[in-house]
Order: C-alpha cells, then sequence, then structure tokens
C-alpha cells in the first residue's frame, strides 16, 4: 500500500504520518509492504522521518520544480510512477491538495476513487474496504475496487493515529525520476497566509472552543475568543452554519464538509449536534456541550453537558476558570 506524502513548508503534514500508521495495519492483514511517495525540491532527512514513522519503502521524485504544490507535475510525476511499480493500493489525505490530486490521479489511470473515508478494513479477498458517510453524512457505506487497480481512496485527517517514531528502522530508498512531458500552466505569484501568523490551526489545536446557530449573531462569538484564550493551544471553530452566516471562516468549520478535528477538549456551545457536525469532533477526548434544547443530539456524545442559553451560560463559566486560575 503506498501513502502519498504531503509537505508544508518542507515539512512532513502530520496526516501522511497518520496514513503510514493505518496502511501498516492494513499491510499486515494484506502481507504487503507500508510505500511512502515523497515529491519534494529537496528530499534531505525527509526519507528516514518517513521510514521512522512506519514506511518500509520510500520512492523518492526530487527536483526543485515540485518546490511548491502543481496539479499537473505531480499528477504526472504520481502516474508514471504508479504504471512503472504496479502497487495495489494508494491513500492520499483528504485535504486541499489530496482532495484536488487524487481525483486527477485516478481518472488518468482509469481506476476508482473512494473520497472522505473515515475508516478502512480488509475483506476477504484481501481488499480494501474504504468506508465514508454517505446521503448527507446519515449513513456509512463501505466500498471496495474489485475490478481495476490501483485502488484509491483519500482518508481525512485525525481519523488515524501516528506511531510513535522508531529512528532505528531501516527502509529501502528509491529514486525516480519521470519522463519529461508535463507542462505546469499556472505560475505561483505569490502565498498569502489565510490565518494570523500565531493562529492555531483547529486539527492541530488541544482545546476547541465551537460555536453554532445558537449564539445568534457573530458578535456573541467574541465570547468563544475570551473562552479559548484561557487555555493553552487553542483555536475557536464553528459549524458549517456559523460559517454560511459569515460568524467565521471555512478553514474554522468542523464537520463533513469542514475538518476532522480531535483535541482533548472540545466545548460544543450553541450546537444542536446534526449527524454532519458530529463525524467530524465525536472523537475528541472530552466533549463539553452547552445547549438550551435538552434533546439536543449533542448530548448524546458529550462527557458533560448544560442545558440553558449559551449566551448567559459561557460568561459565567470563563468567570469561573478565571477565578481557578487566579
Amino acid at each position: 500500500m503506498w501513502v502519498i506524502s504531503e509537505l508544508e513548508n518542507g515539512q512532513i503534514m502530520d496526516v501522511t504520518f497518520e496514513l503510514l500508521g493505518a496502511a501498516k495495519e492494513l499491510d499486515a492483514k494484506m502481507g504487503e509492504t507500508c510505500c511512502a511517495v515523497l515529491i519534494t525540491a529537496a528530499a534531505g532527512e525527509l526519507p528516514a522521518q518517513l521510514i521512522a514513522g512506519g514506511a518500509d519503502t520510500v520512492y523518492v521524485i526530487e527536483d526543485a520544480k515540485y518546490a511548491d504544490y502543481s496539479t499537473e507535475l505531480y499528477t504526472d510525476a504520481i502516474c508514471q510512477l504508479v504504471k512503472k511499480y504496479e502497487p495495489s493500493s494508494v491513500m492520499f489525505g483528504a485535504t486541499d491538495d489530496g482532495r484536488d490530486l487524487a481525483p486527477r490521479v485516478a481518472a488518468r489511470l482509469h481506476t476508482g476513487l473512494c473520497a472522505d473515508c473515515t475508516a478502512l478494513d480488509v475483506t476477504e479477498d484481501k481488499l480494501v474496504a474504504w468506508t465514508r458517510p454517505a446521503l448527507g453524512g446519515n449513513i456509512c457505506a463501505t466500498i471496495v475496487c474489485d475490478q481495476h487497480r490501483p485502488q484509491m481512496g483519500t482518508v481525512r485527517p485525525k481519523v488515524f493515529k501516528a506511531l510513535e517514531p522508531d529512528n532505528a528502522r531501516t527502509g529501502e530508498v528509491i529514486a525516480f525520476t519521470p519522463e519529461a512531458g508535463a507542462v505546469n500552466h499556472v505560475e505561483l505569484l505569490a502565498k498569502e497566509s489565510l490565518s494570523s501568523e500565531n493562529a492555531v490551526k483547529i486539527d492541530e489545536a488541544d482545546m476547541l472552543a465551537a460555536g453554532g446557530r445558537g449564539f445568534g449573531s457573530k458578535e456573541n462569538f467574541d465570547v468563544l475568543e475570551q473562552l479559548a484564550a484561557l487555555f493553552e493551544n487553542s483555536a475557536v471553530a464553528g459549524t458549517r452554519a456559523a460559517i454560511d452566516e459569515g460568524w467565521l471562516s471555512h478553514p474554522q468549520q468542523v464537520g463533513q464538509s469542514g475538518k476532522t478535528v480531535k483535541p482533548h477538549i472540545y466545548f460544543a456551545c450553541g450546537i444542536s449536534g446534526a449527524v454532519q457536525h458530529l463525524c467530524g469532533m465525536k472523537e475528541s477526548d472530552i466533549v463539553i456541550a452547552i445547549n438550551k434544547d435538552a434533546d439536543a443530539p449533542i448530548f448524546t456524545v458529550a462527557d458533560y453537558g448544560v442545558v440553558g442559553d449559551v449566551n448567559v451560560i459561557l460568561p459565567k463559566l470563563i468567570e469561573k476558570i478565571k477565578a481557578y486560575k487566579g
């Protein structure tokens, strides 16, 4: 099984190590080896990090033209690599780049793609069983690709746990140079961060203060900023309704059409708990829910629940936490 590595600012993203952990488990059932594909301008110590993270073999495609992600160049490189080594299955992270790249590779290779997977397993015939939300998140569908190869899927970040790095592991590093052919028709003019320099990404936060339509207005979301400020490595997040209202930006969205998160503490404030939202946060270590509706679905996944108006309860909760810390 192959895992397509993803880099950010020259560093391997966490989702790559999460997928390596999942691939190791599946490979043990299928009798295969775990391989990583690294496309980069400068490999350096990155192959060693992938081997420490679980890869038995690392295919390295190294060239200055791969300094920034390019749909056309990356698609061409991966397709050439797949055609030469013929893996049985390939996994991508369900990230912005992964969701752009995977379907193009699948179409070029004339194979299927199961997108946005939240669970993986192996069938009796040793095929990958890809499980993903379907019908608006109301059911989970398990899909197999038994007619074409490679089997392909994108997997959500934070679904699987990365293995503990083992720097004593050894593996094979194979350099591959694609034949010339693909042309990049997109010129990168500038990069601009979507958030402030020191902002914590919601899928990397240890504590999330999340809000929904129950807040009633964008101004009322200021109290979530106050709550998050009381914790280290924290961030503010929200439901799709909050994003649609313009109260928060899309990178802050949790749920089926947003990000999957797994913080230590998740405050669900004014969130009813639609299944599309629950699938993105239900694996949080501790869920604390505040909602006026005692029958709200959010309470089915909450470790602690408070029934009441979030605009009344949160300011009191913040004062209590400040008093405790002070």
